[in-house]
């Protein structure tokens, strides 16, 4: 393994991770991010490459996220699928392509060695399994795999800090606990996969961790909480309740009771109290979700899937979503009922219907909700928020 990571301080190569063909089937995740910066497992696809390539990574992303996220070019480029999760062996044969060879895994891109962002001629094919992220659901269902693999990457050759006499355990060896992170009288359960607990983390009195769980820098798990695996909780969020194989990005709140299942949750979001997310039907049949590139709903192949929510959206207390329901970005829903399942962007109101969530007020509590943490809203992302707003004014329309 020293000698893997040498290999790579050793590189010259500049990596670009592009967004791929599937990047509007990961709407409204995408709307504020390019691909590389979605999570699952512990790290974001950017981080998981940059850990293993042990080198800064820039971006190739729409033209109006790429002011936020720079693309750097040099002679040597390296161009990789930024659906794409690296592992070693697939990292090995990205580092083995030479100039103008394309690597394959199956009919899917992995990554491609070229000057410019054009595809070469010459076929290299990966015989080892790839996984790829095609889909917003694929965040929540791919997660045990990846938060095995990123447990394992960021812990090799590493020494958990002690745990407090006060927690129960079972399967202590899968449990990491990074420095700063505070426990309280818990149980945590890492019989069925791995339990990470991060730098000023807190998992307050009561709560009961069934792994696999990744509970990022600066978050906090509220008294009782009752969390199922694979569940990730982003950096700096409060998550109380219960919840099973969710995905929360970063500085999002489910502060209190409710539950949460199959489902991603993106930044700066709030769950009011006592939201709930169905993530199964009642006839038990598959869930369709709805998919911005055909406009439509489309099957997802799963039986369990419950909610997709863009950055900024937010919930009143009491808010029910049903099986398969997608929000977009500032969206705020309230009242009582089920609301329909999909829900455009800067959309306001519930079941009894939707108005549009003025701009110059969305942008006011998003401002206001980041200055809570210390945070600023500046004009980069505002200008984010403002071209989506204009994008996707069509959704609106019947308002």
């Amino acid at each position: 393994m020293e000698g893997f990571f040498y290999f790579y301080h050793m590189s010259q190569l500049n990596y670009i991770l592009y967004d791929g063909p599937t990047r509007d089937n990961l709407l409204p995740l995408t709307f504020t991010r390019p691909m590389a910066e979605l999570r699952l497992g512990i790290l974001t696809i950017r981080e998981k490459w940059e850990r293993y390539l042990q080198t800064a990574i820039s971006t190739q992303t729409e033209a109006y996220l790429q002011k936020k996220y720079p693309l750097v070019l040099a002679v040597n480029n390296v161009w990789i699928n930024a659906s794409c999760l690296p592992n070693k062996e697939l990292v090995e044969a990205v580092l083995r392509l030479k100039q103008d060879q394309v690597l394959k895994s199956k009919d899917d891109i992995i990554a491609y060695k070229s000057v410019e962002q054009n595809i070469p001629p010459h076929e290299v094919m990966h015989d080892r399994p790839a996984i790829f992220i095609k889909n917003s659901f694929d965040l929540f269902h791919l997660n045990e795999e990846a938060l095995k693999d990123d447990f394992n990457l960021i812990t090799y050759g590493r020494t958990s800090e002690a745990l407090p006499a006060c927690v129960k355990t079972t399967t202590p060896e899968n449990i990491f606990v990074e420095p700063g992170a505070k426990l309280g009288h818990v149980i945590l359960n890492a019989s069925s996969g791995p339990i990470y607990i991060g730098a000023a983390a807190e998992v307050m009195d009561g709560a009961m961790v069934r792994g696999g769980l990744a509970l990022c820098r600066g978050s906090v798990l509220k008294m009782g909480a009752k969390i199922y695996g694979a569940t990730t909780i982003g950096p700096y969020c409060k998550v109380g309740g219960e919840v099973n194989n969710a995905v929360f990005f970063g500085f999002s709140n489910k502060g209190h009771d409710g539950f949460v299942g199959h489902s991603v949750i993106g930044e700066w979001c709030n769950l009011g109290a006592d939201t709930n997310t169905s993530n199964l039907k009642n006839n038990y049949e598959q869930v369709r979700l709805w998919h911005y590139g055909s406009q439509n709903f489309a099957k997802t192949g799963l039986q369990f899937c419950g909610l997709i929510m863009g950055d900024h959206s937010k919930s009143g207390i009491n808010s029910m979503f049903n099986t398969g329901t997608v929000i977009g970005v500032s969206a705020n829903i309230y009242g009582s009922g089920f609301p329909r399942n999909f829900i455009p962007s800067y959309s306001w109101g519930g079941h009894s219907g939707f108005q549009v969530y003025l701009f110059s007020k969305a942008i006011a509590v998003a401002r206001a909700v980041m200055l809570r943490r210390g945070k600023t809203l500046d004009k980069l992302d505002e200008d984010i928020l403002k071209h989506i707003f204009e994008l996707t004014t069509n959704f609106r329309s019947s308002y």
